[in-house]
């Protein structure tokens, strides 16, 4: 038991030394971060508008929460939305329109917006866009990254920019507040923004949503946000790595302690006869051998043993002799069974053979007599 303690032991600090090490010395791999992340300094990522817009000393932060808890008692707020990775609930919407209609503005950056705010749609096929965009004040922008969508506007939209093939940007109403759709988020990515006129076409988008004078929030809530937190990222990796050394040494412990989870054997009482396996062998031997005499003089002999243990009835006295203290401790047995008892198992165990048929007669006889002393 010794050598195999030590040997856990062992095992445990050696995997222990080689997940430290492999931990210390396993190279980093750079972060994968999503597209579209504001903290993302990837070719995908938005960090360089979002570091642009600080330096630029406008106030900005993200919002990684669900849009209910939104402040929409409060005005003067710029929420941008950039290539949501899905469609918000229906609740989630009514949480945005309120946001709006309290006073505040969401400018919504998504290749093909439909299904969001009852935006419409229109298919133009790849490669149709003019790489020429106007605004609503005449200036053109030249781009080479345009979305195959153009926007579907209504009685009370404003058109912010568009090109020969349609809407590209609009302004629409929404209570105290005001919506702004576009399609080309890709004019915010880290690898476009200095492209072509990107940057002058996202400031004007900037621009229409007020940006100069509101609190800009950048809506992350849709790239996961607080539902995608994973475990790595929530704790220090010291701290995963001892909850594992920890796990593992509690699996060996329990292990080596022999725990058992779920059902087990009842045990069998020590009271039961034969229940040593060598007793059990002795007893066959005795009965395919015909030895019923000798086995049946064991047992008289252990209930003697047991008299004189229990009750200081000596083991030397004849069995007739036994009737008058037999008769004193064994309240529940009659007196004209105790005198049939000690008569008759004396006379047996004087005959030089008994036959199976006694045998087993008066096993039970000495059986039942044994219990009644045990029990006791």
């Amino acid at each position: 038991m010794k050598t195999n303690i030590k040997a856990w032991v062992w095992l445990t600090t050696l995997l222990s030394l080689f997940i430290i090490i492999g931990v210390f010395l396993s190279p980093e791999k750079p972060k994968e971060y999503p597209a579209y992340v504001s903290e993302s300094p990837s070719p995908s990522g938005i960090k360089a508008l979002y570091t642009y817009l600080e330096n630029e000393g406008v106030s900005i932060q993200r919002w990684s929460f669900s849009p209910d808890r939104l402040p929409a008692a409060e005005s003067d707020q710029l929420l941008i939305m950039i290539e949501p990775f899905s469609i918000p609930e229906q609740e989630e919407m009514e949480a945005y329109e309120k946001f709006m209609k309290a006073g505040n503005t969401i400018l919504l950056l998504k290749d093909n917006p439909k299904g969001m705010f009852d935006t419409k749609t229109v298919l133009i096929g790849k490669g149709m866009g003019d790489p020429l965009i106007r605004d609503g004040k005449g200036n053109t922008y030249q781009t080479d990254l345009l979305s195959d969508t153009r926007l579907e506007t209504s009685d009370g939209d404003t058109v912010l920019l568009d090109d020969r093939d349609g809407t590209i940007a609009y302004s629409s109403p929404m209570g105290k507040g005001q919506l702004i759709v576009s399609t080309s988020p890709g004019w915010v990515m880290n690898g476009n923004i200095l492209d072509s006129d990107h940057l002058p076409l996202v400031l004007t988008l900037l621009e229409s949503g007020g940006a100069d004078g509101k609190t800009i929030l950048v809506d992350e809530y849709l790239h996961g946000g607080e539902s995608e937190a994973s475990l790595t990222s929530l704790y220090p990796q010291w701290l995963l790595l001892l909850i594992l050394q920890l796990l593992i040494l509690t699996v060996l412990w329990l292990w080596m302690s022999g725990k058992r989870f779920g059902g087990i054997l009842i045990p069998r009482e020590e009271t039961v006869r034969f229940s040593d396996e060598r007793i059990k062998a002795l007893s066959a031997w005795y009965l395919k051998g015909r030895q019923y005499k000798e086995s049946l003089v064991i047992q008289a002999e252990y209930v003697r043993v047991l008299f004189q243990e229990r009750w200081g009835i000596p083991t030397s006295k004849e069995w007739l002799e036994l009737n008058e203290p037999l008769e004193r401790k064994l309240s529940t047995v009659s007196k004209k069974e105790i005198a049939a008892f000690l008569s008759g198992i004396g006379a047996v165990l004087e005959k030089e053979r008994i036959s199976k048929q006694e045998y087993v007669l008066w096993s039970k006889k000495i059986e039942l007599f044994r219990k009644e002393v045990e029990d006791r």
